[in-house]
């Protein structure tokens, strides 16, 4: 990931969403919820709303850190660390909070690649402690290895999709994005081969002007950084740098099918280095962090 220095540009949208009353116009969604401050926090890289501890939040940093996931409250404050047994932070990306047969699970996704060289990728997923006082060390329920069909990608947007049993992918430097799937409960031990199920569509893309005023800038605008299934299992949230899109299912359609429909576009252009995004348990409002402390943590009202 680019690794710009994003403190001014905190301290700026702290100053401004004050100044606002805590609220962008336009955006009209956007409300400062709180600041992720503490040092441990220094790359967050992935945000998912607990389905077992109302008021938290569970985030992990990226490759670089342990295996290990952070319970923060909705202002942001630390409340306590989860470390995983048996695994390894090579370079985890997203975070995804579901419940399967009453049980609360985090499905943490390793799945960056950078440099395009990983024949495999891991997905490892966790029961929710019962207390966050006792969070300490767990194993993984279960982990899923898996590779892509045709050669390797970099990804950094993955879903639960309880309803279907599926993990949803999300491509991150191909253009168009690409849609993929993975069974969450697979038979079996060995690796998995990730299916393609489509493109997504309108996802902003640089203008011609933007490209040659900054074209580093300009080759991550229409990137994607993080995904999430709402509780209901109708919409996905795809988050980019600059822009959350929201793809609506109709009826029993399949994700392929909503996916290549337009989705709606909020622009989010005062996070910076927005990498992060979870649907809050009501699914009526997401939480979103971008990747360096100071980072805001904004609630997202769609």
């Amino acid at each position: 990931m680019p690794r710009p220095r994003a403190t001014a540009a905190c301290a700026l949208l702290v100053a401004t969403l004050a100044m606002a009353g805590c609220a962008l116009s336009p955006p009209p969604f956007a409300q400062l919820s709180g600041l992720l401050l503490d040092r441990r926090l220094d790359e967050v890289s992935g945000l998912a709303a607990s389905r077992r501890h109302p008021g938290v939040l569970w985030l992990h940093n990226d490759g670089g850190d342990g295996a290990r996931l952070y319970a923060t409250g909705l202002r942001g404050q630390l409340r306590a660390v989860l470390e995983i047994e048996g695994v390894a932070n090579t370079d985890w990306e997203d975070l995804a909070a579901f419940a399967l047969d009453g049980r609360p699970y985090l499905l943490v996704a390793d799945t960056g690649d950078n440099g395009g060289l990983r024949r495999t990728l891991q997905l490892h997923v966790v029961g929710e402690p019962a207390r966050l006082a006792d969070a300490g060390t767990t194993p993984p329920a279960w982990s899923i290895a898996f590779r892509w069909p045709d050669g390797a990608r970099d990804c950094e947007a993955v879903a639960v999709d309880t309803v279907r049993g599926q993990v949803l992918l999300v491509s991150k430097k191909r253009h168009p994005a690409e849609l993929f799937a993975l069974p969450l409960r697979p038979d079996g031990d060995g690796v998995q081969v990730a299916t393609r199920l489509g493109e997504l569509a309108g996802i902003p893309q640089a203008s011609a002007q933007e490209r040659r005023a900054d074209p580093a800038r300009a080759r991550l605008r229409g990137q994607v950084t993080a995904a999430d299934v709402s509780p209901d299992g109708r919409t996905l949230a795809v988050l980019t740098y600059d822009h959350v899109l929201l793809y609506r299912r109709r009826g029993s359609e399949s994700w392929a099918r909503a996916v290549a429909r337009p989705p709606r576009v909020h622009p989010l252009t005062l996070l910076p280095q927005a990498e992060a995004l979870g649907w809050a348990v009501d699914g009526h409002a997401l939480y979103a962090a971008g990747e360096f402390i100071p980072a805001p943590l904004l609630l997202l009202t769609p």
